[in-house]
């Protein structure tokens, strides 16, 4: 399929680089550090061989997140985002930004926001989880009253959020298994859970409008939303949205196939949320373009159903030109 649209790709500049060392081993590293730090002729080249006609690109995690200095933390995000902005400005007819975010600052984050959109024409924002706030124990997430007014600010300029993974803020159950710590598991437990607690906390029925997009083929919850939302009528221990967790990923949430090529989970997340409602990724450069599309294209579902995946739904999302 030519045309694809893909928007969990990663870059880095000198700032965060490091913190993707920890990904990989020695041998792959050399390769892994050139594809962060280029947004040009590498990312282009296995754009064009593999049918992708944009990345929607994004900063690499942790990243922010982890810079517990909030006036460091504004920095870095603020000269990751002029530096993507660059990039964009050579060749923005194959790629787009996400904006990255010092959410250690609510307010600061918000104008930053703005200024993203507004000056820098990005498409939208991804945040790798939570934020260390003053001390790295302090692991402060976003579904908490003093980010409410930021989330109002992101329903107003009418952009998707990208909650995007970065490991568990408690890590006891995992000493011993460390293997368990990064995407093979700890990731989507640790995003899963964020995702539910602002999908639980009321958020977006204060904000109906917000989009929430969730990678890895929606960090595992499609294929849990039954028993998540049985267990919860069932619980007496209170619950303040309005409405199921189901619910929500009907009107509120989409998903991508970032390092999730398979086709029975791609099957499963679109009975349980809908063709309309899920977007093509890769996960680059920790994922291979080739692998992402090869599958992708080949997969057993219908042609426009794959259209709509693969391009049509991300031009409607993102008000992107076809």
């Amino acid at each position: 399929m030519q045309g694809k649209i893909g928007l969990e790709e990663h870059f880095s500049g000198e700032d965060t680089l490091m913190d993707s060392h920890g990904f990989v081993g020695d041998e792959t590293w050399r390769e892994l550090r050139a594809n962060l730090l280029d947004v040009g002729d590498r990312r282009l080249f296995q754009m064009d061989r593999y049918g992708l006609e944009r990345m929607i690109v994004s900063l690499n995690a942790p990243a922010v997140q982890k810079i517990h200095d909030t006036k460091k933390a504004a920095e870095v995000a603020r000269r990751a985002n002029d530096m993507l902005a660059e990039h964009i400005k050579k060749r923005p007819d194959r790629f787009s930004g996400f904006a990255a975010l010092a959410m250690q600052d609510p307010e600061g984050a918000a104008r930053e926001l703005e200024r993203c959109i507004k000056e820098l024409g990005f498409v939208g924002a991804l945040v790798n989880g939570y934020s260390q706030i003053g001390s790295p124990d302090n692991c402060v997430y976003l579904d908490l009253k003093q980010y409410w007014d930021f989330w109002g600010v992101v329903e107003k300029l009418d952009v998707p959020f990208y909650l995007h993974p970065r490991g568990p803020s408690q890590t006891k159950a995992y000493e011993g298994h460390p293997w368990l710590l990064g995407p093979a598991y700890g990731f989507a437990a640790e995003t899963g859970l964020h995702a539910l607690r602002l999908l639980g906390s009321g958020l977006f029925d204060k904000y109906p409008k917000l989009t929430l997009i969730l990678g890895h083929m929606g960090e595992n919850l499609p294929f849990t939303l039954y028993r998540t939302d049985q267990r919860i009528a069932w619980s007496p221990m209170g619950y303040p949205a309005k409405k199921k967790i189901s619910e929500y990923f009907q009107t509120n949430v989409v998903i991508t196939t970032a390092g999730n090529f398979r086709t029975q989970s791609l099957v499963d997340a679109m009975l349980e949320m809908g063709s309309d409602r899920i977007l093509f990724s890769t996960d680059y450069p920790f994922e291979a373009v080739q692998e992402a599309a090869e599958w992708f294209d080949h997969c057993s579902i219908s042609e426009p159903d794959r259209r709509k995946i693969g391009r049509t739904n991300a031009l409607k999302l993102f008000k992107l030109k076809g």
